[in-house]
């Protein structure tokens, strides 16, 4: 935990364990910090203080790893590195970017395009197509684990949080009108960074969109110079590391019982900002729908372009971020922008990744993805 205003004026006088008796939320090294942030933090502290009522179900998740992933990671008792350690995953493969130790994206220009392996036995992942369609709508990991057959000690949530809000995000923002989209889905996804890193778990879109043609475009300045423009498709789950499991062949396979086989999920990488691409974009790819992961749109002036554009367009869009209060930021920003209120309000994202974010600027939990709301 950080000091509120660090970085403002004066050095901070050591670790930040003073915290603000209001909101309990935030914390300071001194007095006199705590003093100086009070004429910005009083307009902010009875939101915080409603939003810490909320920790609890904030942490709720059906896993057995809860506890550890959530409480002790906040407390320190526990990190990531630890938990990947205990699973075997520590550094290994799409693993490798989940704690502090591993990859940085910078490296994605010179990796290979993706990595496709769990690193994990088949039983704890989703290696294969599946054994049905969705016959409903997922609400909750226990729904989806349940319908995956994979047991509730599995970290693979932990990736997974990417595809499932892809796919939460479309229920929400499109609803209904999915259907009018003649089983191609076209998305337009603003600002990767990490999930660059772990593109092969994008393959669940197979599972969560049967029959449907899916292709995204990955669009943001964390795409590397020399990946710009680059297309492929992914035609194979992420593989588990048992030898005698089906998805080590290296025959490609149908993509589920009900879906047919030219059924594809395909993406392309864009190197900048979307208001700068998309007229390129839209030549080959007019969206459906755009979603922005964990976008910090209040704290990045690049977004008042992109922000016009998309009311110009008239595109339904998601975004998510880490917490609740980042999110009435990033709404109120939208709002003055546009003169008009939210397509959708603020809401819990029931496929919000399972680990607390580290060392996050407030004693409220932070998840990747935690929080949506839309235009």
């Amino acid at each position: 935990m950080e000091c509120a205003w660090k970085g403002r004026t004066n050095r901070c006088l050591g670790p930040a364990r003073r915290r603000c008796g209001g909101c309990g939320a935030v914390a300071y090294c001194s007095a006199s910090h705590q003093i100086s942030h009070w004429s910005e933090h009083k307009e902010e502290c009875d939101r915080l203080k409603q939003h810490m009522k909320h920790i609890d179900s904030l942490n709720e998740f059906p896993f057995t790893f809860s506890i550890q992933a959530t409480i002790q990671v906040c407390e320190k008792r526990e990190t990531r590195c630890s938990l990947l350690r205990k699973w075997g995953i520590h550094q290994l493969g799409m693993w490798l970017y989940e704690c502090q130790c591993g990859t940085s994206v910078a490296s994605f220009s010179c990796s290979s395009l993706t990595d496709n392996s769990w690193n994990l036995p088949d039983i704890m992942c989703p290696c294969n197509e599946t054994v049905s369609s969705p016959s409903k709508h997922f609400c909750t990991w226990k729904e989806y684990y349940e319908w995956r057959y994979i047991p509730l000690d599995s970290p693979v949530a932990l990736l997974l949080h990417w595809p499932l809000t892809i796919y939460h995000a479309t229920q929400t923002g499109l609803g209904s009108r999915i259907s009018e989209t003649n089983q191609k889905l076209h998305i337009h996804y603003l600002g990767p960074e990490k999930e660059l890193l772990q593109l092969a778990v994008f393959a669940e879109l197979h599972a969560l969109f049967p029959g449907m043609d899916v292709h995204i475009e990955f669009i943001g300045p964390a795409v590397p110079q020399c990946r710009d423009g680059q297309s492929f498709t992914l035609r194979k789950y992420a593989r588990c590391i048992s030898t005698d499991c089906s998805c080590r062949s290296t025959e490609d396979v149908s993509w589920g019982l009900h879906t047919s086989k030219s059924a594809t999920v395909s993406m392309k990488l864009r190197r900048g900002f979307y208001h700068d691409c998309y007229r390129d974009i839209v030549k080959d790819s007019s969206p459906h729908l755009i979603i922005a992961p964990n976008a910090g749109i209040a704290a990045y002036s690049s977004w008042l372009p992109t922000i016009e554009l998309i009311k110009e367009i008239n595109v339904p869009a998601v975004f998510s971020d880490y917490c609740e209060e980042a999110c009435n930021l990033g709404a109120r920003y939208i709002t003055s922008i546009t003169g008009s209120p939210l397509s959708f309000p603020i809401q819990l994202n029931p496929f919000r990744q399972p680990m607390v974010v580290e060392d996050s600027a407030l004693f409220l939990p932070c998840y990747s993805n935690c929080f949506l709301f839309g235009m």
